[in-house]
């Protein structure tokens, strides 16, 4: 069975059972700040198991997309190392919500297992928790598993928890026997844990949640939760050693393998002795690795520099190295999760709507990183050189630090290369130059200005006066620089200001700060380019002198950005009409998480789990843009702490308040506490217009939006784009849907008509060329022949229906696409003891310029000499005919 029918029957063996197929969460977990990522089936299902959260079904059945690779579940230094071990992978899994327990779960187990997959009986295994006595009688009673397959084990094999804490139970595993003579099968056999006998499902009886201080509470109802690994099932069916030598994980090999020109053994998994092991672990970890990249960026992760961004750019990066070893020089990742957009995609829909932006994210960082990796590894190889010779194991946490902070390299891919030469890294000593890294960022973070607002200006008073009036005048009370406080500044200078009173207002509460004009009386001029608070509340004016020289204690004149501060306050009124909305549309648990408000646009961070709908967004925009039109007058008032939270005012996210506060009032229902500069009335605001929504950590989403003249800009280029539409399409706007749709609909057919095409023109191809096959002296027939500008795909489709229909023999073919060769050669298994495809295309593929070979039955290859392509078929004639 391919690993497309194994997940397929069982989803239906399970709807079969009355559970509802439910579809897979995202790898980024919605609403549990204690995961990371999806690790198992039963996240998204956890608030069932706790009761919290009922469901319209009490029976389901998922294939989960999981990605183990941080805290307890890390499988990151394994892969590639070992058959089974991956960062992403898919898990089956089957559910039940206070509806069955212990011995359904064991009967619909053994019967998929025997039944669907009928695998033998006579390979599998059963283990229990070592007090759970029910499992073992339900095992022995419920199922015919033979006498003595049922072990008991302790609480560090067969009791399951998902973390540190949440539901848990005692749980029971099958395992399948992989070896060849079942005759030696026994318990201590079992026991000795080398690798023959392989845990396949997982069934966990979920009794308990675990609270933070370790307490095992019961949970309402006890429940099941099952896991069985996808690739590991597929691998145990299709009867192959590893979980990468299943059919889709070979057809990403298989895509390597054509990119690079060199050929996937497949069983290397022991570095002793084994030149080709460094070359079967990059393809493996490549295929993994793409796998995972594919579908963290689909479900929203992009490349960044700490949390889920930072784990998918150690993933592209560990892909790219492993690439160097197989001799990649320039950017072939992102062809490698194309093959995985195209081999998964029919599944998870997410995929191909995501491939534009993987193809480019992917790219892009394999060209950012690939110019420091060389550079890099040659670094590393003289570290290594320098520590073997001085008879040491320990690489100095300098040179990791080194490649860390200069070449980009995680530590962990660093580990992973010395691992390969029998070394490890000082991990104190790389923590330590960590910590003195972050020390210089700390201070490296602001301008030279910004250090001298942290560490130069003195604690000074001054009044803002900026809710009245937007010019005033004042005196210089402070005048600082890098250096600390000055008596004067020339042209030129950067300084920070501070005046006793000033209508410039500070940055804070998520308002970004006034700019503006300040004069002297004695003739100098100075642009204010923002306004910040120090730690103890001064006001300071950023400043850069633009002539005349500035004196300490100057009579000036401070005159605020009008036009950019109203643009602020409108964005400033917005948020707060946005936050009513979104409490209305949404509930009340819809509260600030956070914002950004400037000239340009607002932020608007909020507490949700889930995107938001399209009509809940058209919702909360009609209301933004309805009590604008409502004209609601906007008030405030100063009233104690106390007397503001009694009125109803919403304090808000991340603010520190005094004694006295300042509520600020917009109609009959939106009052809050916010020190910011707001519209005289919401109907200044003008328009409201919705520009995304995201999520930015679990739990917490992003809207961005814009108001009055920036929505009416919004607007503009929405109309400038329909009018061009208009054109392009020659259809008036009321008809520019149903075009578009009707377009599309005809693209697709054409697509579909070339597609069916090309099939067509092959399958004669084929025919063809099968009439031509020559008897061969080998066995069979043979047939080689040049074929037209037909790819990697479409030459292994015309192989295989060419093997059917000469049954027995050798196919090779060669092709040029876009200035390279493609070489490909099958033969057929009654033939492989005979013929290697691998070694006839190892030598074929030289003459075109290439490297690499494949396995006994199928190889592909490529080369950059096209004009060489009729000299190696002829090889591979004198070759197979003679």
């Amino acid at each position: 069975m391919k690993v497309s029918e194994i997940r397929q029957s069982f989803l239906e063996f399970y709807a079969n059972a009355n559970h509802t197929i439910v579809a897979s969460s995202t790898l980024v977990p919605a609403g549990d700040p204690t995961l990371l990522f999806t690790n198992a089936g039963m996240v998204q299902f956890k608030d069932c198991f706790l009761g919290t959260d009922p469901r319209s079904y009490v029976r389901a059945t998922t294939c989960q997309k999981c990605l183990r690779i941080s805290g307890k579940h890390n499988d990151l230094e394994n892969v590639g190392r070992t058959p089974r071990h991956h960062t992403f992978f898919e898990m089956l899994g089957n559910f039940s919500f206070g509806d069955y327990f212990k011995k359904d779960a064991i009967i619909f187990a053994w019967k998929f297992l025997t039944e669907t997959l009928k695998l033998d009986k006579e390979r599998l295994w059963i283990t229990i928790y070592e007090s759970d006595d029910e499992a073992g009688k339900l095992w022995s009673e419920s199922t015919d598993v033979l006498p003595g397959r049922i072990l008991k084990y302790g609480k560090e094999d067969n009791f399951w928890a998902m973390g540190e804490t949440g539901p848990c139970g005692p749980c029971s595993e099958i395992h399948y026997y992989l070896g060849t003579d079942l005759k030696t099968q026994s318990e201590d056999d079992f026991r000795k844990a080398d690798g023959r006998y392989i845990e396949i499902w997982n069934l966990v009886f979920m009794q308990y949640n675990r609270s933070a201080n370790g307490e095992l509470v019961a949970l309402p109802k006890p429940a099941v939760d099952t896991g069985m690994g996808l690739e590991r099932i597929a691998a145990v069916k299709q009867g192959v050693r590893s979980n990468y030598d299943t059919d889709e994980f070979r057809r990403l090999i298989s895509c390597t393998e054509a990119l690079c020109g060199k050929h996937y053994d497949g069983k290397n998994y022991e570095r002793a002795h084994n030149s080709h092991y460094d070359i079967d672990c990059a393809f493996r970890v490549i295929a993994d690795h793409a796998r995972a990249i594919a579908f963290l960026i689909a479900d929203g992760v992009r490349p960044g520099a700490d949390g889920r961004g930072y784990v998918l750019r150690r993933l592209v990066r560990r892909a790219c190295r492993h690439g160097r070893i197989l001799g990649f020089k320039e950017s072939f990742l992102f062809k490698v999760t194309t093959e995985v957009v195209a081999t998964y995609g029919g599944v998870y829909p997410e995929l191909q709507a995501a491939q534009t932006q993987i193809d480019r994210l992917v790219k892009a960082e394999e060209e950012k990183f690939s110019i420091t990796l060389d550079q890099g590894l040659v670094l590393l190889d003289q570290a290594i050189q320098d520590t073997k010779q001085a008879g040491a194991k320990v690489v100095t946490g300098k040179t990791a630090f080194q490649l860390h902070d200069t070449y980009g390299f995680p530590l962990d891919l660093t580990e992973d290369i010395l691992r390969n030469h029998g070394l490890t890294v000082d991990g104190v000593e790389f923590s330590r130059e960590m910590e003195v890294q972050r020390e210089r960022s700390r201070a490296a973070r602001a301008s030279e200005t910004q250090l001298v607002i942290q560490r130069s200006v003195k604690e000074l008073p001054t009044k803002f006066v900026g809710y009245e009036f937007l010019e005033y005048e004042s005196e210089i009370s402070g005048l600082f620089d890098v250096n600390g406080e000055v008596k004067n500044a020339k042209p030129g200078s950067e300084v920070v200001i501070v005046t006793r009173e000033t209508p410039f207002y500070a940055e804070s509460g998520g308002q970004v700060g006034d700019t503006g004009f300040l004069s002297t009386d004695g003739g100098a001029a100075l642009d204010v380019i923002d306004t910040q608070k120090t730690a103890a509340g001064t006001i300071v004016h950023i400043c850069r002198v633009v002539e005349g020289e500035v004196q300490a204690g100057e009579k000036t004149h401070l005159t605020v950005d009008g036009e950019r501060r109203r643009s602020i306050a409108i964005h400033h009124s917005s948020t707060h009409l946005l936050h009513l909305a979104l409490r209305d549309v949404l509930g009340v648990h819809a509260t600030q998480a956070g914002s950004r408000v400037s000239e340009q646009a607002l932020r608007f961070d909020f507490r949700h789990d889930q995107p938001l709908r399209e009509a809940e967004l058209l919702e909360i925009e009609n209301l933004v843009n309805h009590w604008m039109r409502e004209n609601y007058a906007v008030t405030t008032e100063v009233l104690s702490l106390e007397q503001a939270k009694k009125s109803g005012a919403m304090a808000l996210f991340g603010e520190k308040y005094g004694e006295q506060v300042r509520v600020v009032q917009i109609g009959p229902r939106s009052r809050e506490l916010c020190g910011g500069t707001h519209a005289k009335a919401s109907g200044f605001l003008g328009s409201f217009y919705l520009l995304n929504e995201n999520s930015i950590s679990a739990g917490v989403r992003r809207i961005e939006a814009v108001a009055a003249e920036e929505a009416y800009k919004h607007s503009k280029r929405k109309q400038n784009l329909i009018r061009n539409l208009e054109l392009a399409l020659k259809s008036p706007e009321k008809e520019l849907e149903d075009r578009i749709r009707k377009l599309s609909a005809r693209l697709r057919d054409l697509e579909r008509d070339a597609e069916r095409q090309g099939q067509r023109s092959r399958s004669e191809l084929g025919d063809k060329l099968a009439d031509r096959a020559q008897n061969s002296p080998h066995g069979g027939k043979y047939i080689i022949s040049k074929v037209e500008a037909i790819g990697g795909k479409e030459l292994r489709e015309l192989s295989d229906k060419l093997r059917t229909k000469i049954q027995s023999g050798c196919v090779v073919l060669g092709s040029v696409v876009d200035g390279q060769v493609l070489l490909l050669t099958a033969v057929t298994d009654d033939l492989t003891d005979r013929l290697h495809a691998g070694k006839l295309t190892e030598e074929l593929v030289k003459i075109v310029g290439g490297r690499g070979g494949g396995r006994a039955d199928l190889a592909q290859a490529g080369g950059g000499s096209p004009e060489k392509l009729d000299s190696a078929l002829k090889r591979a004639e004198e070759i197979l005919g003679r």
